[in-house]
């Protein structure tokens, strides 16, 4: 009998998707991004390059390829200004600025989101309200209460750490607030009920079962206040003295009447970003999900 050979099957070519986008646009895209990434990024190889220059190559016109580098300026920058003291002082206002802001939102925003009371809605608007103003409007107000407050009492609050405190309060407390609100009301009040009946009282349920179960809302508020905080210059310039000047502030002393440290003035700003971009980076994961499950919701 004569041997059948088998015929070969048709090889059949999944059609290309129709959802697909055509590969112009993804070319597009890719081109779009490399050139937004190159502008983003372009300011940081300014930065750093002048940070690494000697002075000579910065006071006049810019140079994209440095004569040569040098760390001398990360080490004068201690020197020629108290930075040391400047970067304390603003840990300090920062860091307790933001420990306030958290304890006294959590409290506020747990009691609004859980219970009925008078005026709840009123509150809730007002708080949300005051983010419509522009800070400098608050300016010489506080000015004025700090200081008649001072000869009233003899509480040094203009020029302090304390009252810079709490003025920075006045501004990431209302946010924090409205933004806690919205990540409690997504926590089940099912926990609340469930602790309660396990015999827990109301702050018992608050700090065993909220508050783990709200860390990521939390750590977003926290983050919020710390850079407020860390960057602000206009009342930090107007409510501090030689003593309490803030990082934001003190990086003026680089500018003097016969010339201006450029490659000084960078390197202390890369050494101020450290902390701010170090702690982005180590909460980026709470920080996104706190964003999204508390402002959204």
């Amino acid at each position: 009998m004569p041997s059948t050979v088998a015929a070969p099957r048709p090889q059949h070519r999944t059609p290309p998707s129709p959802m697909a986008p055509p590969r112009s646009f993804l070319w597009s895209r890719r081109i779009f991004l490399t050139v937004l990434t190159g502008f983003v990024l372009l300011p940081v190889y300014v930065m750093v390059s002048s940070s690494l220059k000697p002075l000579q190559d910065v006071s006049g016109k810019f140079r994209w390829l440095p004569s040569g580098l040098t760390i001398r300026p990360y080490i004068d920058i201690w020197s020629t200004v108290p930075l040391a003291k400047y970067f304390m002082n603003s840990l300090v206002v920062a860091g307790t600025a933001t420990v306030c802001s958290v304890a006294i939102a959590v409290f506020a925003a747990y009691a609004v989101s859980r219970y009925s009371f008078r005026g709840k809605r009123v509150f809730t608007i007002t708080v949300l309200s005051t983010q419509m103003f522009p800070g400098i409007l608050f300016l010489l107000p506080l000015f004025l209460l700090y200081v008649n407050i001072g000869n009233a009492t003899g509480i040094a609050l203009f020029g302090s750490r304390g009252g810079l405190i709490l003025t920075y309060l006045t501004f990431s407390l209302p946010f924090s607030i409205w933004m806690l609100i919205g990540y409690f009301d997504s926590v089940p009040r099912d926990l609340d009920e469930a602790a309660l009946v396990d015999g827990c009282g109301p702050l018992g349920a608050l700090f065993r079962v909220v508050v783990p179960a709200a860390i990521p809302g939390i750590v977003a508020v926290a983050v919020y206040a710390f850079m407020t905080a860390w960057g602000e210059v206009l009342f930090a310039s107007v409510m501090t003295n030689d003593a309490t000047r803030t990082l934001a502030v003190g990086l003026q002393g680089y500018s003097t009447l016969n010339d201006v440290y450029w490659n000084q003035i960078m390197a202390a700003s890369l050494v101020v970003s450290v902390p701010v971009v170090a702690g982005f980076l180590l909460l980026q994961r709470y920080l996104v999900t706190g964003l999204t499950a508390g402002a959204v919701k």
